[in-house]
Parts: C-alpha cells; sequence; structure tokens
C-alpha cells in the first residue's frame, strides 16, 4: 500500500525500514535552526534537507526566496538518498507539516505518487513512544532510479495569475497569516499585502491543536464553504515563497478535493515587480 497524503507515526514504524524519509524541519528567521534541530535528534533512518538549498533552485531577486529547482537535480538528490520509483518518501518536520509540504508537493512535481507528510511530524513520533537518534543514515549501497513521469502537481507562473487578474476565471488561495495577507506586517519581503483578488486561508486552519490535519470530512466542509462553486482546478494556493501555500495544496487532497495548482514564486516573487498590481486590507 503507498501513501499519498498523510501518514500516522504508528504505521510508518512499522514500515519504516521500507521508506525513505526526509527531515524538513526549517525556521524563516533562521536558517540554521533546522540543520542544528536535526543534529540534536530524528527519526532513525531519516535524511535531512533544507529550504533553502536542497528544496530550491538559485535565486536571483525577481524569482522569489525559494525558486523551483531544476527537475533533474531534484531528481538526482532524491536518487542520492536511495529513492526509486516504487519507494514510499516520508516527510517530516516540527511544526505540523508547514515545510514538509514543499517536499511532498515537489515529489509530485516530478512525478512520484508515492510521497506521504507525517501527521504530526516529529512531535507525535516522540510522543507515540518511538525512538529518536543522532546517528547518520548509512548512504545507500547505490542510488534510486527516479524515471521522468509526467508531473502529478500543477503549477502557475506570474504571468498567469497576472492574466487572471482579469478574467478571474481561478481563485487564488493565499495561506499566510492574516496580519502579513492584510499587510499589516511583513518579516520577510521587502513590501507587505497581497495579490488582488486572493482570498486569506492561513494553513494553520487545517490543522488540530496537537499538530496533526484535522479529519478529511471537516477539511472538505471548510474548503468547500471557501471555493463556492468552483472547483478544485480553478483553484491556485499561494503564500510568502511557495512553502505553506503547499499546505493548502495537501488539506484539499486530503479532503478528496484533488486537482488544484501552486503559484510558486508566490508573493515574494510577485512583489519584486513593482509594475503587478498590489492590495492591503481584508478585502480580496
Amino acid at each position: 500500500m503507498i501513501h499519498t497524503t498523510l501518514i500516522d507515526a504508528e504505521t510508518l514504524a512499522t514500515v519504516l525500514d521500507d521508506c525513505v524519509i526526509v527531515d524538513c524541519r526549517h525556521d524563516l528567521m533562521d536558517p540554521t535552526a533546522g540543520p542544528r534541530g536535526y543534529a540534536e535528534g530524528h527519526i532513525p533512518r531519516a535524511w535531512f534537507m533544507h529550504q533553502d538549498t536542497d528544496l530550491a533552485g538559485p535565486k536571483n531577486g525577481r524569482n522569489g526566496r525559494h525558486p523551483l529547482p531544476d527537475r533533474a537535480v531534484m531528481r538526482r538528490r532524491l536518487e542520492a538518498i536511495g529513492l526509486s520509483d516504487a519507494k514510499q518518501l516520508v516527510v517530516y518536520d516540527v511544526q505540523g507539516g508547514m515545510f514538509a509540504v514543499r517536499l511532498w508537493w515537489l515529489a509530485r512535481w516530478l512525478g512520484h505518487r508515492a510521497v506521504a507528510v507525517l501527521d504530526g511530524g516529529l512531535p507525535a513520533w516522540a510522543n507515540a513512544g518511538f525512538p529518536v537518534t543522532r546517528a547518520a543514515p548509512q548512504p545507500p549501497a547505490a542510488p534510486g532510479k527516479l524515471s521522468e513521469r509526467p508531473s502529478l502537481a500543477g503549477a502557475v507562473d506570474a504571468a498567469a495569475v497576472l492574466a487572471n487578474l482579469d478574467t478571474r476565471e481561478r481563485l487564488l488561495v493565499d495561506a499566510r497569516s492574516p496580519e502579513r495577507y492584510r499587510g499589516e506586517t511583513e518579516p520577510l519581503d521587502p513590501v507587505a499585502g497581497h495579490i488582488p483578488g486572493a482570498i486569506n486561508r492561513p494553513f494553520q486552519q487545517n490543522l488540530r491543536p496537537d499538530g496533526r490535519f484535522k479529519p478529511a470530512e471537516v477539511l472538505r466542509q471548510e474548503f468547500a464553504a471557501l471555493l463556492g462553486e468552483r472547483s478544485p482546478r480553478q483553484v491556485v494556493h499561494q503564500c510568502g515563497s511557495g512553502v505553506t501555500g503547499c499546505h493548502n495544496l495537501l488539506a484539499m487532497e486530503l479532503a478528496g478535493l484533488a486537482g488544484s495548482s501552486l503559484y510558486p514564486g508566490s508573493w515574494s516573487e510577485w512583489c519584486a515587480d513593482p509594475a503587478r498590481p498590489m492590495a492591503t486590507g481584508s478585502e480580496p
């Protein structure tokens, strides 16, 4: 059985040796926090991948804070830790999937279906009584092999988002905090505000108090109310840099509302061009 959205700690413990596991923890304000936390303790056999380097491409000042990596480069990175077509990939962090969802989306973007986020992350694993280790994983005897497959993840660029300002054919959903969406504060990007027409659905609304995702039926009701008459394929997710937007996308997949897309550049790319329109306040 493959897992394509979430996997719980108890299930992971039974299949641990058959999975490729990646620790994706991160802190947007402190890029050293992820590697430091990983070194202090992680799930046995887990590798570490950094949001700013391993899971992103080079920045040029116009393409956002976490540009998409080159497909071939990303494929080789995953092959190097043993991922193959038939292998289950499990990703986790310590923030309710806030950062792990990026690799979940990237793997699907490469056409790899067997990828799941550990529900509740490392805290859920530890709270269930399973061990953590400081030991580095053993390199695979040989690299894995990922075939070049059609993408399972839709993506749109800034030009498509700009064109949508006139057509409004797609609904843009912003996963950032309400105060960042409204433009009241902006700790990471040079301009505060949001893309005109975008509605706000902070990714934290997908989670229960313990950091696990809400039940699928609850998420389905919430997103159905948000979408109205629109289909999932008319939805584009975004955030600050194409990371937490994936959280809303995963929540919709979990809810059975598959087919929405990601704007990977998100606000950090959008606001890098002063010619693009921007909005503030609580209205889309």
